[in-house]
């Protein structure tokens, strides 16, 4: 059975002639709204709680109420999981993720070094001045590159440390900087 244009858009009607519910518009058109217990929730209940529950996409960076120290505690903690998270067992060794997702040949590589950017991003929004900036990509470029190697440079990466060294450069920056 196919359907007319006409049965398409004008509404459905019953045999009775008149007009079903699913084709009419309104709040009577709806049946009562049960909730999971079997209870009858007022439709005014329902509009009340969906004004009170909203997200807001898009409205500012969610980090941006941090205060100073909350963003150089986070950029340490990040480098701190890059680089020295864990230790070799049976060793003095730390090493951190960032020498575990360098194992990934050239995507794991990609990956870290778009993380240690980040830390050099966040630096920069910290104001730290182009010098400091510049040396952190240096840092980052060095250990991006040489990390490229197979193997030898995953172990460049274990050794090198690019981003504690960059939190170290941003925090003497800092510490010579006169509080406000």
């Amino acid at each position: 059975m196919t359907m007319t244009d006409d049965d398409i858009l004008s509404p459905r009607r019953s045999r009775s002639g008149m007009e079903s519910r699913a084709g009419s518009s309104g709040r009577d058109a709806r049946g009562p709204i049960i909730d999971q217990d079997g209870r009858e929730i007022p439709p005014e209940t329902l509009e009340q709680g969906f004004q009170e529950f909203r997200f807001e996409f898009g409205q500012g960076n969610p980090f941006g109420n941090l205060t100073r120290e909350q963003r150089i505690a986070r950029l340490e903690a990040i480098a701190r999981l890059l680089d020295v998270a864990f230790i070799l067992p049976g060793t003095n060794i730390r090493y951190g993720i960032d020498g575990l997702i360098g194992l990934i040949p050239v995507i794991g590589d990609i990956i870290t070094t778009a993380i240690s950017l980040w830390l050099v991003r966040e630096a920069r929004a910290l104001g730290a001045p182009w010098y400091i900036t510049a040396r952190m990509l240096g840092n980052v470029a060095v250990d991006g590159v040489v990390g490229m190697v197979p193997f030898a440079g995953d172990a460049f990466d274990v050794m090198f440390r690019a981003n504690m060294r960059n939190v170290r450069l941003l925090r003497r920056w800092l510490d010579k900087q006169p509080r406000m």
